[in-house]
């Protein structure tokens, strides 16, 4: 099942930088395993913002919910997610 899945980065101004910067390493290293993996199929940033668009390949809600929940950001994040479906339209792979 893909997903496409919106977070946007909300950390509090008061946490102290190398508190942030720490997380921001494990967060790192666990979306690369995730890309590595083939689950986290697309990273994209979101210009001007602490945000990105995402493109998630796992079987099932549960799997989703799973992994976003284990982000080490995901305390600080609020997450909008998108089941897809291929477009009737589409030529070829659109993922």
């Amino acid at each position: 099942m893909l997903f496409m899945v919106r977070m946007d980065v909300l950390l509090p101004i008061d946490m102290p930088t190398a508190q942030a910067e720490e997380i921001k390493a494990r967060e790192k290293a666990y979306a690369q395993a995730l890309q590595r993996d083939g689950r986290w199929r697309h990273l994209w940033r979101i210009v001007g913002e602490y945000a990105n668009v995402s493109i998630f390949d796992v079987p099932s809600n549960d799997e989703l919910h799973t992994l976003l929940s284990g982000l080490p950001l995901f305390p600080y994040m609020r997450i909008h997610v998108t089941p897809l479906a291929t477009h009737p339209s589409a030529i070829g792979s659109t993922v």
